[in-house]
């Protein structure tokens, strides 16, 4: 008789604790949005290069097309669903909205999460500590200048980008 192929993780999701049976081999981005029907996190390029699925582990982005559920399990995620609290959005999420960040919207939940663990660990980022948070997410729409400006405003900073 064959074991079960599956394993029960829990942990806390955007502030709710979870459990999930998932496979060990399922990647984390594939349990929230097919398992847990979390869409916000994108898959983009399924090669790491793109950032769409950026998600925050234990406070800090990681690229969920790399990390296995399993990984997960005991810990601490949020999503790009998990960023407003009480249905006010914060600060960044305001920003990247008046500063036209966001075009089409594919990279904005990663670039939004890479954001928020940038300012949560720097809360003044110069534009060239900005660049290099950001460095593997990729944009095709806004030339990036939009969305450095928004972090620099969220940040409390005037913005000052002319060119990525």
């Amino acid at each position: 008789m064959l074991a079960d192929p599956t394993v029960t993780i829990s942990f806390t999701l955007n502030g709710e604790a979870v459990s999930v049976a998932i496979e060990p081999r399922e990647l984390l981005v594939t349990v929230l949005r097919d398992r847990l029907n979390l869409t916000g996190s994108h898959i983009g390029c399924d090669t790491t290069n793109c950032g769409c699925c950026s998600v925050l582990l234990d406070g800090r982005a990681v690229k969920s097309c790399t990390v296995l559920g399993v990984q997960a399990d005991g810990r601490t995620v949020v999503t790009i669903e998990g960023l407003a609290r009480n249905g006010e959005q914060t600060t960044l999420q305001k920003m990247f909205a008046e500063e036209h960040a966001l075009q089409c919207g594919y990279c904005t939940p990663g670039m939004l999460m890479c954001a928020t663990d940038l300012l949560s660990r720097n809360p003044r980022p110069s534009e060239e500590e900005i660049k290099h948070a950001l460095a593997g997410n990729l944009c095709r729409c806004t030339g990036y200048i939009p969305i450095i400006r928004a972090i620099q405003r969220a940040s409390g900073q005037e913005p000052r980008s002319s060119h990525p």
